[in-house]
């Protein structure tokens, strides 16, 4: 199965490939962006170089890398998994680089995977983790339509604490009400 490049205005998210390994590394070597998405694990260079190298051919899952259009370079992931098509369900889950956080890639990125997942799959519900001290990203959920449906306490490590998930999902009646009609 061919992953596919989805355009948006601003954006291009485009499989993942084996060249976006430095980006990646980059990007997991963030502290503050692995506090916020809950990444407590520790990776080799190795296991980033293998795991990109990886993604296309990787079943019931999308994982994109989100770019600018016109320039290719590797800013962030943006990830469909755990996609049941029987269900009619799957997770998103999105990370940024810190220097491209804030400018509004994330929120198209999401609205073109979200096409992808109602559009091209024809998925029914798609849902996310998102933690409580992550306010600004449980913001931009909301804005695009998703809702909260339950909390896991405790669910996170938070330095030497705890911080609870957010469990948010979105449905395919909600995300075309959703829609600006053209």
């Amino acid at each position: 199965m061919e992953k596919p490049t989805l355009q948006g205005e601003m954006i291009v998210l485009r499989p993942i490939r084996a060249s976006d390994a430095n980006a990646m590394w980059e990007m997991l070597a963030d502290p503050e962006g692995n506090r916020l998405t809950g990444t407590t694990a520790s990776f080799t260079r190795q296991e980033i170089d293998a795991w990109c190298a990886s993604r296309a051919t990787a079943q019931d899952r999308y994982d994109f890398a989100v770019t600018v259009d016109g320039d290719d370079t590797f800013r962030g992931e943006i990830v469909l998994n755990e996609v049941d098509e029987h269900v009619g369900s799957a997770n998103l889950r999105l990370s940024m680089g810190p220097q491209y956080r804030g400018r509004g890639y994330g929120t198209e990125g999401i609205q073109l995977v979200l096409g992808l997942a109602f559009d091209g799959l024809g998925l029914h519900r798609v849902e996310l983790d998102v933690l409580s001290i992550n306010a600004r990203a449980k913001s931009l959920y909301e804005n695009i339509g998703f809702r909260i449906e339950g909390r896991k306490r405790d669910a996170y490590r938070d330095g030497d604490g705890w911080c609870d998930a957010i469990i948010m999902a979105i449905l395919e009646d909600e995300y075309r009400a959703a829609q600006i009609p053209s």
